[in-house]
C-alpha cells in the first residue's frame, strides 16, 4: 500500500489596498528610506485600514480566493487551521471565525500561534490529519494584522511588520510529492527577545499597561538576529543533508521574510544562487506567519510539479523550522 502524503493543491491571499511606503513613515518617526532599506531591505507594506477588521477579515478573503481557485466547496472542508498571533480575540478562535465568514460548516477549526514559524509548524500540524486517511481537505490559513500590535513611535520595530492572509489547500496523495519531510524546534529562552509585555494573564490590560504601552511588539533585535541568522541557515542544510539534496536539486528556496540579511546568510549556507530564492519583502514587509505561504501565492505561476522546494522559518518563541516540500501541481501560466 503506498503512503498518504499531504500536498499543497491551491494557494490564496489576500493584502490589503493601503500602503504605507518608507517615505511616508518618514513623516511618522525619525526614520529613513534608506536607512530600512540598508537594515532590513523593506521598501513598503500593506496595512488593514478598515475600521472595526481583524485578522479574519483578510483570512476569510484568502480563503474565498482559494475555493474558488481550486472549485471547492465550502462543505467540503473538513478542518481549517489558522497560524496567527494577532487573533480577532482572545476566543473564540479566529479559524474558527473565518469558518463561519465562509460558510464552513462540516469541519473544526483551531488556531496555532507559534510567531513567525507559524506557517511552518501548522503545514506539518495539518499534513497528519491528512496523512490519518480521514481527511481529504484541509485548509491552513496565515492571517496576520500585525498593524494592530506595532507602535508607531518605536523606529526600531514599526518599519518592520505589514498585514495580510493566506490560505493554502491541503489533499491527501499517493505521488510522490507533498511534504516530504520536516524539522521543528523551539526554545523557550527566546521569549525574553520578543514578546508582547501585556494582554494575556499575566498582565491583563488595564490603564497602566495602556499608559505604558505594553500592548505593542517588544524586540531586542540583536539577539534576534543573531540567533534567527544561525537557526534559520542550521535547519535549512539539516533537512537538505538529511534528504541527500544539493543545491542543484533544489528549484527554489522559500525562506521567512524578516530581513534580507538573514535571507542571503541561508542561501548562502544552502549554496543556492540568489535567482533560486523568493525574495518579496520590499514590497510587504514581515507579515509573520503569513511571508512563506505569501511568496508561494506570488511565484505560483511559475512552480512546477515536482519541484524541490525548501521552506524555513524563525519566529518568536523561539520557535524555527524548514520544510522539504515537493510541489503538487502546475498552475495555468
Amino acid at each position: 500500500m503506498s503512503k498518504i502524503r499531504a500536498t499543497i493543491t491551491g494557494v490564496g491571499a489576500y493584502v490589503p489596498d493601503y500602503i504605507l511606503d518608507n517615505h511616508e513613515l518618514g513623516k511618522m518617526v525619525d526614520t529613513t528610506d534608506e536607512w530600512i532599506m540598508t537594515r532590513v531591505g523593506i521598501k513598503e507594506r500593506h496595512i488593514l485600514k478598515e475600521k472595526g477588521e481583524g485578522a479574519s477579515f483578510m483570512g476569510e478573503r484568502a480563503v474565498k480566493q482559494l475555493l474558488e481557485k481550486t472549485n471547492t466547496s465550502p462543505d467540503e472542508i473538513d478542518l481549517v487551521l489558522c497560524s496567527t498571533v494577532t487573533p480577532d480575540m482572545l476566543f473564540p478562535s479566529t479559524a474558527s471565525v473565518i469558518a463561519d465568514k465562509v460558510g464552513i460548516k462540516k469541519a473544526f477549526h483551531f488556531d496555532i500561534n507559534a510567531g513567525c514559524s507559524g506557517f511552518i509548524y501548522t503545514l506539518i500540524t495539518a499534513s497528519k490529519f491528512v496523512e490519518s486517511g480521514q481527511y481529504k481537505k484541509v485548509i491552513v490559513v496565515s492571517a496576520e494584522k500585525m498593524s494592530a500590535v506595532v507602535d508607531y513611535t518605536d523606529r526600531t520595530t514599526c518599519p518592520l511588520f505589514g498585514d495580510a492572509a493566506t490560505a493554502v489547500m491541503l489533499e491527501p496523495t499517493s505521488e510522490n510529492i507533498g511534504l516530504m519531510d520536516y524539522i521543528a524546534r523551539s526554545d523557550g529562552m527566546g521569549r525574553h527577545y520578543l514578546h508582547m509585555k501585556a494582554g494575556g494573564s499575566c498582565y491583563p490590560s488595564s490603564h497602566e499597561t495602556i499608559d505604558k504601552k505594553m500592548h505593542y511588539v517588544y524586540q531586542e533585535g540583536q539577539p534576534v538576529f543573531k540567533h534567527a541568522v544561525s537557526k534559520m541557515a542550521d535547519v535549512s542544510v539539516e533537512i537538505m543533508e538529511r534528504n541527500n539534496l544539493t543545491a542543484n536539486d533544489i528549484a527554489w528556496l522559500v525562506p521567512h521574510q524578516a530581513n534580507n540579511r538573514i535571507i542571503e546568510a541561508t542561501a548562502k549556507r544552502m549554496e543556492l544562487a540568489p535567482e533560486k530564492v523568493m525574495v518579496n519583502i520590499q514590497m510587504y514587509g514581515n507579515t509573520t506567519s503569513a511571508t512563506i505561504p505569501l511568496c508561494l501565492w506570488e511565484w505560483e505561476n511559475q512552480l512546477e510539479k515536482g519541484d524541490n522546494l525548501i521552506l524555513s522559518a524563525f519566529g518568536a518563541g523561539f520557535t524555527w523550522g524548514s520544510i522539504f516540500l515537493k510541489w503538487g501541481y502546475n498552475s495555468d501560466k
